[in-house]
């Protein structure tokens, strides 16, 4: 089969489209022939060696934590699947992922694919989607009537967060650049923060409940962040770490996606019965997986970029 591989880590170009034995299904796994994965940050940490010591990946390594496609082989033991099920999953961050034409998963963190939309579409979801559900319902407890800012709404996690936090009945607060504000907004947004002219303390009349922040600033900016949340509410980010602040009662949460395939099953469901879009930005063949990840760390990508087999 063809995959996408790095040998050693390194910038884009260590990624590497070439030949890989077909794996086979252990007890416990199914064989699932790839219709898409999708691009993360994390991919890009763990291929330039960011991150090897979270997620000590064996070298050389096939990236790729989402997975949307059809199970083709059972492995020993395997009673909840039936070969030709379509299903969506996250996969575990170290073992080879589904940037490839076929991968084994265990056979208990998949869940069915959504039915009204492409199987590659579907790829879109997992990761980001499960991020924007656990940052706001588990971690951030947000409930109707609250205020939220979303820090980065226009990537794929935000554009989740904006459309599941307007569902639960908040004011949903969002920054975007120029190139990224009519997406968000036709996600719900009720205000939308231009980062490039003004900054959020300006543009806020009132402090907001809770905050995801869910891109990289510096240790000032998420101090700032911070002091815009009224007492007693919650930052929850993906990136930078917060403090808190604890003197108000300001709780911190770095989160760390958790694997949860009754959740996720879930989402699809709300996604067949519209009250969930997958928006994808952008899709590339498989073979250009190099261009995707270059594209990403001169910050051109907007939303979800899915990588797609040839076959």
């Amino acid at each position: 089969m063809k995959a996408i591989r790095f040998h050693e880590y390194g910038d884009p170009g260590v990624l590497r489209y070439e030949d890989v034995e077909r794996p086979e299904p252990a007890q416990g796994e199914v064989l699932v022939e790839v219709a898409a994965t999708s691009f993360n940050p994390v991919d890009a940490g763990i291929r330039a060696g960011y991150l090897r010591q979270v997620f000590a990946v064996s070298l050389p390594h096939i990236p790729g934590i989402d997975v949307a496609g059809t199970v083709v082989a059972l492995g020993a033991g395997v009673t909840r699947w039936t070969v030709g099920d379509r299903v969506i999953g996250f996969l575990p961050m170290v073992p080879d992922g589904a940037a490839a034409e076929f991968v084994t998963v265990p056979a208990e963190i998949l869940a069915p694919a959504p039915t009204t939309i492409a199987l590659t579409q579907a790829a879109a979801l997992p990761a980001a989607a499960q991020t924007a559900w656990q940052a706001l319902f588990e971690h951030a407890d947000l409930r109707a009537g609250q205020r939220v800012l979303i820090n980065g709404a226009g990537g794929g996690v935000g554009g989740y967060a904006v459309q599941l936090a307007k569902q639960a009945g908040a004011f949903v607060i969002a920054t975007a650049s120029p190139r990224s504000a009519d997406a968000v907004r036709t996600q719900g947004a009720d205000q939308i923060i231009d980062y490039t002219v003004t900054t959020l303390a300006d543009a806020l009349a009132e402090p907001v409940d809770a905050i995801l922040n869910l891109v990289a600033v510096g240790e000032s900016d998420m101090a700032a962040l911070t002091g815009l949340i009224r007492d007693a509410g919650v930052i929850v980010t993906t990136a930078t770490p917060a403090a808190g602040d604890p003197d108000r009662g300001v709780r911190a949460v770095g989160m760390q996606l958790r694997t949860d395939a009754d959740q996720l099953a879930n989402l699809a469901k709300m996604v067949d019965a519209a009250e969930l879009r997958v928006e994808v930005s952008a899709t590339y063949p498989l073979s250009q997986a190099a261009t995707v990840h270059e594209l990403s760390a001169a910050g051109r990508i907007r939303g979800k970029v899915l990588l797609t087999p040839a076959s």
